[in-house]
C-alpha cells in the first residue's frame, strides 16, 4: 500500500488545506467498494487499496476530530486513525456483505483508543477493557457537564456521573484523580539537601529468588499455552487470542462482524476454544511442535 502517496497532515496548521485535500477523493458505490476489495483480496491489487482507503479518509478527519479534547493534536490523531483505516482494508473480506466503512469504524477507533491513553500518561491508565471504557466516559461526561478543569469532583458530580455510567463512586473518584495526575519526572526535587522523588520510593519488587521463580513459572505457562493452540483451527485460535490472551479483549460485537456471524455464535466459538486449551494443558497431552 503506497501510504506515501497518500494525503498528510504534518500539523494541526495545515488542518485545513488536508480536509479540502482529502474531499477530492470519490466516494465509492457499494459494487464499485466490492469489486476493488476483491482485487485486493484476490490479487493483492495496490491501486485497489489506495482507492479503498482515500475514499475513506474523511471517515477517519470524522472520527479522529471527535477525539480533540483529550488536548492532542489533531494532526497526529487524524495519523494514528489512518492507520487503523489501512490496517481495516487489509484484513476486510467484501464476501461478508457489508460495507468498509461499518467494518473500518472499529479498528479506527481502537487506533485511536490506543494512542489517547498511550499519550496520556507513561504508566498506563488502564489496562482492562472496563477501566479503558471508564476513562473514555468519564471524559465524556465531564466535557459535557463543563468539568474537564476541575480537580477533585464534588459528591454530587460523583453521584450524577456514577449513576449515568453505572459504576461505584469509587471507581468514578479513583480514575478521575488519575486522570488528573500527569505524569512527573522523578528527578523532581524535594525539599532541601538535593534529595529527588525517586529517593523516597520504596522498592516493593521481589528479591531475585522469587523474581526468577515467576519468570520461570510464566515462561513455562507461556509455553504450554502456545502448543495447546495448535490444536485449534484457525478461526478458534484468533478469537481465543482476541478474547483470552489480549489487555483490551475485542467484543463480541466485533468479531461477529469480522467473521460475519451472530454475537452468540463467536461466544459459542469462544467457550469451546478455551475449553480445549485447558484440557489440554490439564492433561500435559499437547499436539507436538512442527517440524521445520
Amino acid at each position: 500500500m503506497a501510504v506515501s502517496s497518500f494525503p498528510v497532515v504534518a500539523s494541526d496548521d495545515g488542518l485545513a488545506k488536508y480536509l479540502r485535500d482529502i474531499k477530492e477523493f470519490p466516494l465509492l458505490e457499494p459494487e464499485e467498494e466490492f469489486m476493488l476489495a476483491k482485487r485486493l483480496v484476490d490479487y493483492g491489487d495496490t491501486e485497489a487499496a489506495h482507492r479503498l482507503v482515500t475514499s475513506h479518509l474523511r471517515l477517519v478527519a470524522k472520527i479522529a476530530i471527535g477525539y480533540r479534547h483529550y488536548g492532542l493534536p489533531v494532526a497526529d490523531l487524524i495519523s494514528e486513525g489512518n492507520i487503523g483505516l489501512m490496517r481495516a482494508v487489509k484484513k476486510f473480506d467484501p464476501d461478508r456483505g457489508f460495507r468498509l466503512a461499518t467494518y473500518a469504524m472499529w479498528w479506527i477507533k481502537a487506533s485511536l483508543n490506543e494512542f489517547v491513553l498511550n499519550s496520556w500518561s507513561m504508566v498506563r491508565i488502564g489496562t482492562l477493557a472496563a477501566q479503558k471504557k471508564l476513562f473514555f466516559n468519564l471524559r465524556r461526561i465531564k466535557a459535557r457537564l463543563r468539568l474537564l478543569e476541575v480537580g477533585d469532583l464534588a459528591p454530587a458530580d460523583v453521584a450524577t456521573i456514577a449513576k449515568e455510567l453505572k459504576v461505584e463512586t469509587g471507581d468514578v473518584v479513583a480514575m478521575n484523580r488519575r486522570m488528573a495526575a500527569r505524569d512527573t519526572s522523578l528527578n523532581v526535587p524535594v525539599g532541601e539537601g538535593g534529595t529527588e522523588i525517586q529517593d523516597l520510593m520504596v522498592d516493593d519488587a521481589d528479591n531475585q529468588e522469587i523474581s526468577y521463580g515467576k519468570r520461570e513459572e510464566l515462561g513455562k505457562g507461556r509455553v504450554l499455552i502456545a502448543q495447546a493452540l495448535d490444536a485449534l483451527n484457525e478461526r478458534e485460535r484468533e478469537i481465543f487470542v482476541e478474547r483470552r490472551l489480549r489487555d483490551d479483549p475485542i467484543t463480541l460485537e466485533e468479531l461477529g462482524v469480522r467473521y460475519g456471524v451472530s454475537r452468540e455464535r463467536i461466544r459459542q466459538i469462544e467457550v469451546k476454544a478455551f475449553e480445549k486449551v485447558r484440557d489440554l494443558v490439564q492433561s500435559g497431552f499437547l499436539p507436538k511442535p512442527l517440524a521445520c
